[in-house]
């Protein structure tokens, strides 16, 4: 007997779907979607709106001795490239910042194992990083200049100061996140020392490790620019910074801004070329970060 609610209420069969007729609804991307999928495509769009606004207002200032355009920048820095200026001062900037670079991670690893290893050595890192961090590595040069002279160990040590408290301090900050359960594992498998470090604490705090050196870097790269504008030139010869300097006073200012933009471009090749792949291949391989 029907309800009243239901008093002329059509009835309805529908056909029961079977469990194989359930599938995906694949919707194909349109040709925008793909390429705005692309990372690189999107930060190229970013770097060209750059790009057109500091030409429209270069044009607007129309002096060349505040702010060239990009498109007489591009030039000179075409011109440079060309005749091997720009190559010969970016490589011997590389070298001297590979030299700290890698000095300064060494010296933070070990500084780093010592603290996770023993009571005084987690008491001397700290105390050194509070006293050094905040000192920033350029005030040093004075210091250097007369301790090594004028050359590339001077060079090198600021930028050992510039590498060595970030990374050390990402890097133990990483050590003492890694979980009690990760920390047992080792110590079940008879893990002690480096072995312990290498294979349990190194691997579970890699992306701090990574931070860390993605943070070096750039404090790296920057000191090396800024000493090299101070004392940059070595038996006749200096890097990037130098060769601002040098341009500077000859007031040839789109060789300065060719400078700066070779800076820029190096700093965004080592980010996407080097950094990106390592995160690409590790950490986000391993399920640590999205």
């Amino acid at each position: 007997m029907s309800s009243p609610n239901n008093a002329g209420r059509s009835e309805y069969v529908r056909d029961q779907v079977k469990e194989n007729d359930f599938g995906v609804v694949n919707v194909p991307l349109t040709t925008w979607d793909r390429i705005y999928g692309q990372p690189i495509v999107r930060k190229l769009f970013i770097l060209a709106i750059l790009a057109g606004l500091w030409q429209a207002y270069a044009l607007y200032l129309d002096n060349t001795l505040l702010l060239p355009t990009f498109t007489t920048t591009m030039a000179t820095l075409g011109d440079l490239v060309v005749s091997g200026e720009i190559p010969l001062k970016a490589w011997f900037s590389i070298k001297v910042l590979m030299q700290g670079y890698l000095a300064g991670i060494g010296l933070a690893l070990a500084l780093t194992v010592l603290a996770v290893t023993t009571r005084i050595g987690n008491d001397l890192l700290e105390t050194l990083t509070a006293m050094f961090n905040p000192l920033p590595a350029i005030a040093l040069l004075p210091l250097a200049l007369i301790w090594f002279g004028l050359g590339t160990p001077s060079l090198v040590f600021v930028l050992i100061h510039a590498v060595l408290w970030p990374v050390a301090l990402n890097t133990h900050s990483g050590f003492l996140a890694v979980s009690n359960t990760l920390r047992m594992v080792g110590r079940n498998y008879g893990l002690r020392g480096l072995p312990y470090v290498g294979r349990i604490l190194v691997l579970a705090a890699f992306p701090s490790i990574l931070s860390g050196l993605k943070i070096g870097w750039a404090f790296a790269w920057r000191t090396l620019i800024a000493a090299e504008l101070v004392f940059g030139a070595t038996s006749g010869s200096g890097g990037l910074g130098w060769f601002i300097y040098e341009n500077k006073n000859l007031l040839d200012i789109p060789a300065v801004f060719s400078g700066l933009f070779t800076v820029i471009v190096i700093g965004l090749l080592v980010e996407s070329l080097i950094f990106r792949k390592i995160e690409q291949h590790t950490v986000r391989k391993w399920g640590m970060q999205v």
